[in-house]
């Protein structure tokens, strides 16, 4: 019969809007009691899988639990342990953005000199695409992404383009929303820096060993240095002054210096001689040639 399809429709719809009434008076469990829980801001934190049914969600009195790994839009961290940002003004998520909604400005000293802090960070909300390009890149962890997805406004500009501070979040925030990552990270820091301090506990002994080693090694320098008795000392002392008054008298009677050979000073007596006869000679000659000069200036 014509419209025995349409009948059927409307008695199943008709069905199910009335076993939205019975259930609420029946004494006896309702199918959809129990069935799910909710935290202490109603939002729900689980579903069975074998729930009959459809079910509402009374949205925004109910909102579901998020999972940790939702991610909508992103965040700036502000660490509260060292009170600074952890952003450095670097750009790497402005370069990887594949929209290109993110856009930086560095600060910069008294002087005009830049330095690793931005002074303006702007986000365009409205063509983000929620890719998390720019947390993954991020050499410092300072960028991270939010859950928050109620950002219903009238007028994209400027109310969907946020600034600095309204992306920044206290670090708790996101331990907050991200326990199992915010562990993972922490644990991993507390390894760079225990490492860290090891490298500079190594550098720190072996400067130590290396000025230590130098110490020694003067040391030994001057323990190889042989050294002399007081009376060697007074006979080298004596010889030495034996030696310079020979050589300023003419040294031919002084008695000769020990140095190692008893002919050696002979032959160097032999030829101090010569030398000084050679000079006598020279200066008689001299003297000569003078008295003649003179001899013939006065003629």
């Amino acid at each position: 019969m014509f419209g025995t399809g349409l009948l059927k429709g409307l008695g199943v719809t008709l069905k199910h809007f009335t076993d939205t009434f019975t259930d609420d008076r029946r004494k006896e469990p309702s199918r959809y009691e129990d069935s799910i829980k909710l935290d202490d801001r109603r939002r729900i934190i689980n579903q069975p899988i074998t729930q009959e049914g459809l079910l509402t969600i009374q949205y925004p009195e109910e909102r579901r639990l998020l999972p940790e790994r939702f991610r909508y839009i992103p965040m700036l961290l502000w660490d509260t342990e060292v009170g600074e940002d952890r952003c450095t003004a670097c750009g790497i998520c402005a370069k990887v953005c594949p929209p290109q909604c993110i856009w930086i400005v560095r600060d910069s000293d008294e002087n005009g000199k830049p330095i690793t802090r931005p002074a303006e960070f702007y986000i365009d909300v409205s063509i983000c695409m929620s890719c998390s390009f720019c947390a993954e890149f991020c050499p410092f962890d300072a960028i991270k992404m939010n859950h928050d997805y109620e950002l219903a406004v009238y007028d994209r500009y400027p109310q969907l383009v946020y600034d600095k501070e309204e992306l920044t979040v206290p670090l708790e925030y996101y331990a907050a929303l991200w326990p199992t990552q915010f562990a993972e990270e922490q644990e991993h820091r507390a390894k760079q820096k225990e490492e860290e301090l090891r490298r500079n506990e190594e550098k720190k002994r072996a400067a130590a060993a290396k000025a230590q080693a130098k110490a020694t090694g003067a040391a030994e320098t001057a323990d190889a240095k042989p050294k002399r008795s007081k009376e060697e000392l007074d006979a080298l002392k004596a010889q030495a002054a034996a030696k310079a008054a020979a050589k300023k008298e003419g040294g031919l009677d002084a008695g000769p210096v020990e140095t190692g050979s008893a002919e050696a000073p002979v032959a160097e007596d032999a030829e101090a001689a010569a030398k000084r006869a050679r000079l006598e000679e020279l200066k008689r000659k001299a003297a000569e040639k003078a008295a003649q000069r003179k001899k013939e200036s006065g003629a």
